[in-house]
């Protein structure tokens, strides 16, 4: 269940929570989704993101990068996946891939050298991952919990996506490393001047300039995604039962994401140009009002107006269900106005459950892949107790504050070096481009946000802990072990994770941990 991030274009995203993390495939099927750490994965050239805000934790896109502008709905519950947190953001990364270069000096030599050390390291991770996904047994915590047969089949598919993983991961850093180094990006901004002149525009500019060079970032990304994408969804999702899209719908997803990126883009683009032209000494301030007023806009029109566009969501029909999940949201005074079943089961197999929606105006959404897997209506609430969990604790309220306060930083970091010549200069530039400029500014500070991605899914962890706790104390514990047992089967999620992998990458707890977490919490009533 994730947000639909056409490649190699501006797209908006929707975002939401889930009660499971679950990696995606390369392309995911185009519905709310929920996203990972706060910063990018790995220290590559496709993870240039200029933060900006939203109130809740959303799940990165998968390892396959393209331009986009990704908004995560204001509102939503907090994330129960992995990846990027609660934001919207300005992704220059397949711009970047299409077209990075550096000299031999300067800040972007050891921004590539950088890169490279992040790519061995993660890659060790990866690896020691890889090596606890082999494990022919289960933890010992889980038998008995999950049979053989699903631990097979779990087993097959985590080892599946994990060599698709290390090719996918192989091949993006030597085209990373090879744009950075042969000075790819001045070139390609040139080339896209040249486009403009071509056909009759000005290329002096700077918004028709650069709204040609995203658009040549997102025909290149669409050559270079396309392959891993088709693969990921009717190779590996498809032999393990999960895919249940034709090509014809892929293609229509991807169309009407182009269409949709085509449309919201340029005036987005056109606006952010013109506040740093204009900005002077408080271009932060500017820069950051207006995107929170853009994600305040995008979070109200994306459940009613774009999310419809890829997903039919139905009313959850009158019933004990619904019933019991309304007098849930009552006792805990959740203002839920509307409940809604999505289809998600028309593309894929995984399932999931969100909230969204501002102040009194709350809506939550179940997948029928959820109902459709859990063995009773108990084992749903349970579900959606851990989600109003997250509302209770206030876990979207500090989400949404520690974004705000990490977009303004950035903003104002990015004022302090948008004039220096000398850093456009180490990466093979004469002229200073807004957009250029914020590529190059997220690339210097790649260390940084590692750091700040590691700090933020231990709290992400933590916030985990005490939303399950929260459903126990409402009296779902048994329902929310069935439901997260249940899960973790029907999505074939890793059984056997590697401690320092799971510490690094995981804004979720493993399984075994969460279990043990409940009944250590039983454990303590007795004493």
């Amino acid at each position: 269940p994730h947000g639909l991030a056409p490649s190699g274009k501006l797209a908006v995203e929707g975002a939401a929570g889930s009660i499971v993390q679950w990696k995606e495939p390369t392309r995911r099927p185009p519905t709310a989704r929920p996203q990972s750490s706060a910063v990018p994965r790995s220290g590559s050239l496709r993870t240039p993101y200029l933060y900006l805000p939203s109130p809740f934790r959303a799940s990165e896109s998968s390892k396959a990068p393209r331009p986009r502008i990704t908004l995560s709905p204001l509102g939503c519950s907090h994330p129960l996946d992995k990846r990027d947190p609660p934001q919207l953001r300005i992704d220059t990364s397949e711009a970047t891939r299409a077209s990075t270069s550096a000299s031999s000096n300067g800040a972007a030599l050891p921004g590539g050298r950088f890169m490279i050390l992040m790519y061995i390291f993660e890659t060790y991770l990866d690896i020691r991952q890889h090596r606890a996904l082999k494990l022919p047994t289960l933890p010992k915590p889980l038998m008995g919990v999950i049979s053989n047969e699903k631990f097979e089949r779990s087993r097959a598919y985590s080892l599946d996506k994990s060599y698709f993983h290390f090719i996918h991961e192989a091949v993006t850093i030597v085209m990373d490393t090879t744009i950075l180094y042969y000075k790819v990006l001045p070139w390609f901004w040139k080339k896209s001047a040249a486009l403009v002149t071509s056909i009759g525009l000005n290329a002096e500019n700077e918004t028709i300039h650069t709204l040609a060079f995203l658009a040549g970032a997102m025909v290149w990304s669409q050559i270079v995604d396309l392959p891993f994408s088709l693969y990921s969804t009717f190779v590996i999702e498809a032999r393990h039962g999960f895919n249940k899209q034709t090509i014809w719908l892929f293609i229509r997803d991807m169309i009407k994401g182009i269409l949709l990126s085509m449309v919201l883009g340029p005036p987005i683009v056109a606006a952010i140009i013109y506040i740093v032209q204009i900005g002077g000494p408080y271009l932060a301030l500017y820069l950051w009002g207006f995107m929170f007023a853009l994600a305040l806009l995008m979070m109200t029109i994306y459940p009613t107006v774009i999310a419809p566009l890829f997903n039919k969501f139905t009313p959850l029909p009158e019933g004990v269900l619904r019933e019991k999940i309304e007098q849930l949201a009552a006792s805990l005074k959740f203002p839920l106005k509307k409940l809604f079943v999505v289809d998600g089961s028309t593309r894929s197999s995984h399932s999931n459950a969100y909230m969204y929606g501002f102040f009194k105006n709350k809506r939550i959404v179940l997948y029928d892949t959820l109902i459709q897997q859990c063995s009773n209506e108990d084992e749903i609430v349970s579900v959606i107790a851990h989600e109003l969990g997250h509302w209770k604790l206030n876990h979207t309220v500090y989400s949404f504050v520690a974004v705000q306060l990490l977009m303004f930083l950035q903003f104002g970091g990015y004022t302090l070096v948008r004039n220096s010549k000398d850093l456009f200069e180490s990466f093979g530039f004469e002229d200073q481009p807004i957009i250029i400029g914020l590529i190059i500014f997220q690339h210097t500070i790649i260390p940084l946000q590692h750091l700040l991605s590691f700090c933020l899914n231990l709290v992400s962890r933590a916030f985990e802990f005490q939303a399950d706790a929260f459903a126990k104390n409402l009296g779902y514990a048994p329902q929310l072990r069935a439901a997260l047992v249940k899960l973790q089967e029907e999505n074939l999620s890793a059984m056997n994770t590697d401690p320092w992998y799971s510490a690094y990458h995981y804004s979720h707890p493993p399984l075994v941990e969460r279990l043990q977490a409940l009944e250590d919490s039983d454990s303590k009533k007795e004493d």
